[in-house]
């Protein structure tokens, strides 16, 4: 059916783009790790990242499935042998982000207001990259995904960290297909020395004092300066309008502090 009138979302990306579209109501399932925007979380759940309820989802018998990452490949293979319309997202860039966005547009007959969002952030993306240019110095940035094992910054986060004004010491393996191409190590960290650690763990708090008594840690200048910050994963790690708006403002607060001390 186009243009699709029910909708499960099994990432949050999805969702929150289908409602700055004013398509909310065409969304009968999401993820339930979903949290923007809040009303979206009184949708039924049907899914986690790495699983999918197959039999809730058929119930609610969608138009179309969102889903995203080679991580729900499986997910996305069984939907689709269960006679479902599948739509899988797998961009790992900002200007991925924009096109993810452009697709849902053409997918749901809203292609000029998805054009139109893609404006506005594309908008805001320029305007902090300008700012940047006024910074004092740039810091050197490791972004830690998760702790065990540790992954760095992926490719749209190293991307926001350069915008913002510093430099992913990690930028090297950013853009890997798999998450095991960005695993690093406590020695790997140490050697980058950088001025600035933010930890974004997906699905837990960054716990700093854990990272801070790290062997060899106390050597790094991030430690010795006590800069350490948290940005919450859920307006970070995922690569849709959150981590355009609110998790590069957060990156640009945190750089922009460092650059004026």
């Amino acid at each position: 059916m186009y243009p699709p009138e029910r909708i499960v979302c099994l990432t949050e990306e999805t969702v929150e783009t289908l409602y700055l579209l004013g398509k909310q109501d065409n969304i009968v399932g999401v993820s339930g790790f979903v949290v923007r925007p809040a009303e979206a979380r009184r949708k039924p759940k049907v899914s986690t990242f790495v699983e999918a309820k197959t039999d809730e989802i058929l119930a609610l018998k969608p138009d179309l499935v969102f889903t995203f990452s080679d991580i729900q490949a499986d997910i996305t293979a069984n939907l689709m042998r269960e006679g479902l319309e599948v739509h899988a997202f797998n961009h790992r860039t900002v200007d991925g982000i924009f096109d993810m966005i452009r697709t849902v547009g053409a997918l749901t007959n809203s292609d000029k207001d998805a054009q139109m969002l893609v404006n506005d952030l594309q908008a805001r993306v320029n305007m902090a990259r300008e700012q940047s240019q006024s910074l004092k110095r740039r810091p050197r940035v490791y972004f830690e995904e998760w702790d065990d094992p540790m992954i760095s910054a992926i490719g749209w986060v190293s991307e926001l960290i350069e915008i913002a004004g510093g430099d992913n010491v990690f930028s090297d393996r950013a853009f890997g297909q798999a998450a095991k191409e960005r695993f690093v190590t406590a020695q790997e960290v140490i050697d980058a020395a950088p001025d600035i650690i933010i930890g974004s763990w997906c699905g837990k708090g960054f716990k700093k004092e854990q990272v801070a008594a790290r062997e060899g840690f106390d050597q790094i200048p991030a430690i010795k300066n006590n800069r350490l910050h948290e940005i919450k994963s859920a307006i970070i790690l995922q690569p849709g309008p959150a981590a355009l708006t609110n998790g590069l403002d957060e990156m640009q607060q945190i750089i922009k502090r460092f650059a004026d001390s």
